[in-house]
C-alpha cells in the first residue's frame, strides 16, 4: 500500500522539478486552512516557483484536543484550463509538531507530543480581480512517535487566504 503512494509522490516531484514555466501569480498571502487541522496560514513565494508555507492551529473535542505547528516547502507550476487564470498545482514536503492533551475515564489528563513529516499535493487558485487565494490539498503524514504513530493518509484541507502582495 505504501509503495504506490511513494511512487506517485516521487513522480509528482520529478514532474514539478522538470518543468521550468513561470508559476508565481502572487508574492504572499495570509488566511486559514479549513480542514484537518483548522489553522492560520501564511504563504510566501521565494521566487517564481518555490514557496514556503507555515501554519498553526488545532482541533478541539470533548475528550481530547491538540495543537500543531507546521512548515512546508512547495514547488508551484501553472495549470492551463481554458477560461481559468491564476491556477497552479503544487507538490512539496514539510514537517509538523502536534501537542496532544486528552482525558481518559474519571477525568485523568495526559499530554503527548508527536512529530511528523508531510508530503503535499494540491491546487492553488489566485482570483484575478479579487485579492483572494483558494487552495485544496492532500497532506499525507508519517508520525514518528506519540499518540499517533505511523502513516496518516487522510489529512488535507481547503485554504482561503487574503493576498498581501502580487
Amino acid at each position: 500500500m505504501k509503495k504506490p503512494i511513494i511512487l506517485v509522490c516521487t513522480l509528482a516531484l520529478f514532474l514539478a522539478l522538470a518543468t521550468t514555466a513561470n508559476a508565481q501569480v502572487y508574492k504572499s498571502a495570509v488566511g486559514a486552512r479549513l480542514g484537518y487541522p483548522l489553522s492560520l496560514s501564511f504563504k510566501y513565494f521565494l521566487g517564481e516557483s518555490p514557496a514556503i508555507e507555515v501554519y498553526a492551529g488545532g482541533r478541539w473535542y470533548s475528550g481530547y484536543n491538540w495543537y500543531n505547528v507546521s512548515g512546508a516547502y512547495l514547488v508551484h507550476k501553472p495549470l492551463s484550463l481554458e477560461g481559468v487564470e491564476g491556477l497552479q498545482w503544487y507538490v512539496g514536503g514539510g514537517a509538523s509538531v502536534y501537542f496532544w492533551n486528552y482525558r481518559v475515564y474519571l477525568g485523568e489528563k495526559y499530554a503527548n507530543t508527536t512529530v511528523g513529516i508531510q508530503g503535499y499535493l494540491g491546487l492553488d487558485l489566485a482570483l484575478p480581480n479579487v485579492p483572494l487565494n483558494v487552495t485544496a490539498d492532500w497532506v499525507p503524514t508519517f508520525f514518528f512517535n506519540g499518540y499517533l504513530s505511523g502513516f496518516g493518509a487522510g489529512f488535507g484541507s481547503v485554504g482561503v487566504r487574503y493576498i498581501l502582495a502580487r
